[in-house]
């Protein structure tokens, strides 16, 4: 049993070194392309809840949405790679207060 937790931790290890890895390098291409961004039109919808376990789904309207050309978000935006997949966003409101 000594040897599976040998090398679960050196799996978990080697997969955050490839990860921090990737992430240095897609963060190095980015600033080295100079920032590169993009827009992609997104869908927003709004989920109200109202009594009853009952919930209201309005539509927003569709809306440019800034991006970074990278494969991690860059400078507090998503990847453009993940809005052109998802491209509705949800807003909850909460809970309706009494």
């Amino acid at each position: 049993m000594r040897w599976l937790g040998r090398w679960l931790l050196r799996g978990f290890v080697g997969f955050a070194a490839v990860s921090l890895v990737a992430f240095a390098v897609d963060w190095t291409v980015y600033k080295l392309r100079g920032s590169p961004h993009s827009s992609v039109a997104v869908s927003r919808f709004m989920e109200i809840p109202l009594k009853g376990q009952q919930t209201e789904y309005d539509f927003l309207g569709t809306a440019n949405v800034s991006c970074a050309v990278a494969l991690f978000p860059q400078d507090g935006q998503d990847p453009c790679w993940h809005l052109r997949r998802n491209p509705n966003q949800w807003e909850n409101v909460g809970a309706p207060q009494y």
